[in-house]
């Protein structure tokens, strides 16, 4: 079952989010984290521990890559009524709807989807350009943000936590992550990254362990999955997100979504 979110109808008052986000950030203290972050060693437990403190108000953000794929694996396990929500940009690839039905029909898992404001991409698109993200660092950027972080935000406004299928050595940005975490970017909200320590081969051998659905641009060479446009396959000894905006020449490449914006 799929569900489409229209996010930008829900009107909450800014007072009324702001004392609910109090009253359930007072149940965990930056010294509770850090001890939970000592405690709970395998992804299982982590993913234990917030469905067991947040759910419902906890959500998995899906990409429906390798590692996200895993954490649903997971998931259904632990809690079958688990939430999932995945961005459609409006440019991801076929074979990324293709492993999402997959996945809805394997698990029975309710997939809420959200979408980008038609509004911001109309104006976006009418100023830059279809293929905007190609001309620059900045248009690119405007392009993530417009597609992914602000739906992903709105998402976020809604729920008291979410889950990642991070991984610890993707990104230099991303070897900073813990386990268990207080998403500073995000109004505090709690932040699960369960596999931050698994490797691509672990990622990977999971998977075939456990027979899971696994999006098919992975046997072509696409171990990290984004935007139709915005990716390419990888080439022998590249880094596995060098297909990523590819055209640009920083290493430490990130869309935004898990990006601290306060720095």
């Amino acid at each position: 079952m799929f569900v489409i979110l229209e996010l930008s109808l829900i009107d909450i008052s800014n007072d009324y989010k702001t004392n609910q986000k109090m009253i359930f950030m007072s149940k965990f203290t930056t010294e509770q984290i850090s001890e939970l972050n000592d405690k709970l060693k395998t992804p299982e437990e982590v993913l234990q521990w917030g469905l067991e403190n947040i759910h419902p108000k906890l959500a998995l953000a899906s990409s429906f890559g390798a590692e996200d794929v895993c954490v649903i694996h997971m998931l259904s396990k632990i809690n079958p009524e688990a939430r999932v929500f995945s961005l459609d940009t409006g440019r991801i690839n076929q074979e990324t709807y293709d492993v999402m039905d997959k996945i809805r029909k394997k698990y029975n898992t309710k997939i809420e989807i959200t979408f980008p404001d038609a509004t911001e991409v109309i104006e976006m698109v009418q100023t830059h350009g279809m293929n905007l993200f190609y001309e620059s660092a900045e248009n690119r950027k405007l392009c993530c943000g417009v597609r992914k972080v602000h739906p992903l935000n709105k998402m976020l406004s809604t729920l008291d936590g979410w889950i990642t299928g991070l991984r610890s050595d993707q990104t230099q940005n991303r070897q900073e992550s813990k386990k268990i975490e207080i998403d500073e970017q995000h109004d505090s909200m709690v932040k699960l990254n369960p596999i931050l320590d698994w490797s691509w081969e672990q990622t990977m051998g999971y998977i075939k362990e456990n027979d899971i659905p696994y999006n098919k641009l992975i046997d072509q060479g696409f171990p990290s999955i984004g935007c139709e446009p915005c990716t390419r396959a990888v080439k022998p000894g590249e880094d596995l997100r060098a297909g990523r905006w590819w055209w640009e020449n920083q290493s430490d490449k990130e869309c935004g979504l898990h990006m601290d914006h306060s720095k």
